[in-house]
């Protein structure tokens, strides 16, 4: 896409935006921009909703319809407009910490209901705007403002999260494969029910800092050098894997969710109204 196009998904007036250099929260945004041009959606039929946190402020750039909401809470706004305005394409944006700590209730049972959303996960292993505290996602024994002698809990895998609970579309990249992260969301967004796309990120500020990965090119070469694909996974055993980011579609079965079948009620019921009436 030539570099003006992505300008009629922006709003000019928000620019320059308040991230580090170097975060890779620009480029998870410009992937996102890359894939609605892709699929040619209308600006007027889009929904992004945010909550709080670095990742947050894409709502604030994007010239969509958008909505920044409260810390963590972003999915449970998420699913409102979709349940008032089924005709629209609504993304949810956030952060690890933000979306799985606590908002990790409201992720769990959208994935359950299979609600018609896509989410996209910024999972940078940390939280930025407020410090460097470990999150759901900092890897055991990491270095974080909270833990300054190594994390000592088990983190969260996203995927098999979203998975276990019940999404219909789920997959994994890292801001060092943009041409796959941008594939991967067309493919969320094209699905029928509830997509996660999981897209590891660099916080060179807060994580890399405290963990010998101060520049924002060295945790890109971490991810280079560390990502590998779902075949690949599967011929190496749990001591092989450890610290791999295993990248790819780990879920694509499209079903019928929660809006169909609330929609199939109301017609029942209305019938049902009209047949007594």
């Amino acid at each position: 896409m030539p570099s003006t196009k992505y300008f009629k998904y922006l709003r000019k007036d928000r620019m320059t935006h308040v991230w580090c250099p170097g975060c890779g929260n620009g480029v998870i945004m410009k992937s996102f921009i890359e894939a609605a041009g892709n699929l040619g959606l209308n600006k007027n039929k889009v929904a992004v909703v945010s909550g709080i946190g670095c990742s947050s402020r894409v709502t604030g750039y994007l010239d969509f319809n958008t909505m920044h909401t409260l810390h963590g809470r972003s999915v449970a706004f998420a699913s409102g407009v979709k349940l008032a305005r089924p005709d629209l394409d609504v993304i949810v944006i956030g952060g690890d910490g933000d979306m799985l700590a606590i908002g990790g209730n409201h992720f769990i049972h959208a994935c359950r209901r299979n609600l018609d959303l896509t989410v996209i996960l910024f999972n940078n292993s940390i939280y930025g705007m407020t410090g460097g505290q470990y999150s759901p996602t900092t890897p055991e024994g990491s270095i974080a403002a909270t833990a300054p002698y190594g994390n000592l809990e088990d983190q969260f895998d996203p995927v098999q999260l979203a998975i276990t609970s019940g999404a219909t579309y789920v997959a994994r990249s890292t801001v060092y494969h943009f041409l796959q992260t941008t594939k991967f969301i067309e493919n969320g967004l094209k699905n029928r029910g509830m997509s996660v796309i999981e897209v590891i990120s660099n916080c060179h500020t807060y994580f890399g800092r405290y963990n010998k990965m101060a520049k924002p090119e060295k945790m890109m070469q971490h991810f280079k050098d560390n990502t590998i694909t779902i075949k690949k996974a599967e011929t190496m055993n749990k001591e092989e894997l450890k610290g791999k980011i295993v990248m790819g579609e780990f879920k694509n079965e499209p079903r019928k969710g929660y809006l169909e079948n609330y929609k199939e009620l109301i017609d029942r019921v209305s019938e049902r109204g009209e047949n007594n009436g």
